[in-house]
């Protein structure tokens, strides 16, 4: 048995828009975590995103234009819960506002871990919801706090 995070957002975008936000690194580092490196608009490519001296890798698995993202959690480095996980972003519209699926899969345990990640996310996609709309994310470290420290 695995488990998995999902969320689902509307934003006020465009579709191919909301796509390069998801595989541009420069983007990504908008509103997730600003130290973000690598190639994420090639299938195959490797992405870094860092969080002060911790790094978690991901492959890029699937590219479809202004409709779908998918990573993979790399072996190497990053948290160990994360390795070999998915993360993937699909894309739609419903003629009001486009729609993102957020889907974190393939996770061994429900734990505690799990659960941060669940809120951290949230937030972050919230980040991106900013960005798309009013300009401006707040990414890691940046971000909203949702521990009491």
């Amino acid at each position: 048995m695995s488990y998995e995070i999902n969320h689902k957002i509307g934003l006020k975008v465009a579709p191919e828009k909301l796509y390069e936000t998801l595989t541009d690194p420069k983007k990504l580092a908008q509103w997730w975590t600003s130290d973000t490196r690598g190639n994420g608009t090639n299938v195959g490519g490797i992405l870094e995103f860092w969080f002060g001296n911790f790094c978690q890798k991901f492959e890029v698995r699937t590219l479809e234009q202004g409709k779908l993202v998918r990573w993979k959690a790399t072996q190497e480095g990053g948290m160990g819960e994360w390795a070999g996980t998915e993360i993937t972003f699909r894309i739609w519209t419903d003629n009001i506002q486009t729609l993102l699926h957020f889907r974190h899969s393939d996770w061994k345990d429900s734990t505690d871990f799990l659960a941060h990640c669940s809120m951290k996310w949230a937030t972050f996609l919230l980040s991106l919801k900013d960005l798309m709309e009013k300009g401006q994310g707040r990414p890691a470290p940046n971000d909203l706090s949702i521990d009491y420290n």
